[in-house]
């Protein structure tokens, strides 16, 4: 198999949630992808695993593992999607002390409460739309990623980082149930080593998961 890691093969027997982003072979980001990938698979520690290649463009290295993390977090939610409905999930919220509005300044002018599968819903679909345009997710080696891009990245990162919080909080139980639990705390870990190794979220977004981050992120 292409990806052996464990979570990466669970995943892939499971549902997509959304159409996975991949990178065009022959691209330099295909290759830091696969560069990427060949870490983890190899075993090595996942902090390590994070840290720039020697000679290589933190802007390229943040573009491929922002798709990649969106791909991942994608099938993640798509393992217990069914069990986040409108009746179960009011708000979009992890646990009693932190609830999450939704703004995007289109529909949604002024952050508006929604239940969690819409919310997240709409943070997909937004997400995708960021990676798609190539004004800000360049294609090509030759055209020039925005000023605005690592900006752009923490916002996606620190969104996409609410939905750990949602399913670790509220679906821990059903990813007990599935056999996912060590596949999602790896995936969770690579997560949380990338943001922090970069500053890519502030702390306090990451305070909901502090108690469990310090007992697998040691």
């Amino acid at each position: 198999m292409e990806m052996a890691s464990p979570f990466i093969a669970f995943f892939e027997k499971g549902r997509t949630f959304r159409p996975k982003k991949k990178f065009e072979p022959g691209t330099l980001k295909y290759s830091l992808h696969k560069q990427a990938q060949a870490s983890l698979n190899s075993g090595i520690d996942l902090k390590n695993a994070v840290v720039l290649p020697h000679g290589e463009d933190i802007t390229d290295w943040l573009a491929v593992h922002v798709v990649d993390f969106f791909n991942r977090i994608n099938l993640l939610y798509g393992t217990v999607c069914d069990s986040c409905t409108e009746q179960t999930c009011p708000t979009m919220s992890g646990g009693p002390k932190y609830e999450y509005h939704w703004a995007d300044g289109n529909k949604y002018k002024k952050p508006t409460a929604l239940p969690a599968n819409q919310y997240i819903a709409l943070l997909m679909d937004w997400v995708e739309s960021q990676i798609n345009n190539e004004d800000i997710f360049p294609i090509r080696a030759d055209v020039p990623f925005p000023k605005n891009f690592q900006p752009t990245c923490k916002k996606i990162l620190t969104r996409l980082f609410r939905v750990f919080v949602h399913v670790y909080i509220h679906h821990f139980d059903r990813l007990v149930t599935i056999g996912a639990e060590a596949h999602i705390n790896t995936c969770y870990k690579h997560f949380y080593y990338f943001v922090t190794e970069f500053n890519l979220i502030e702390r306090r977004e990451l305070e909901p998961l502090k108690e469990m981050t310090e007992k697998i992120c040691r």
